[in-house]
């Protein structure tokens, strides 16, 4: 099985690994680098927007404009569409 693990190569090439990875055995490994700089880890940034989107999503409005996927009605491709006055 082939998996992708993000790592950090450090100006002396020592690879760092940015998450936790078992194996059975010694296994082969291909490094790209990459132009840009390393990223903020992706569940740090999710967890650092998650108050923000809590709020959004916690509207009435959010709430009655998802509220036919509970229906139990056969809606595959209709949108519902709101519009609020300014």
């Amino acid at each position: 099985m082939i998996r992708t693990v993000e790592a950090v190569i450090d100006e002396q090439g020592q690879v760092r690994l940015l998450e936790a990875v078992q194996l059975s055995a010694p296994r082969r490994a291909l490094v790209t680098i990459l132009e840009e700089e390393p990223a903020e880890p992706a569940h740090e940034t999710a967890l650092l927007s998650e108050p923000a989107l809590a709020e959004g999503w916690s509207r009435p409005q959010e709430d009655a404009a998802w509220s036919y996927l509970g229906s139990g009605k056969q809606n595959a491709g209709r949108f519902l569409v709101r519009r609020e006055s300014a």
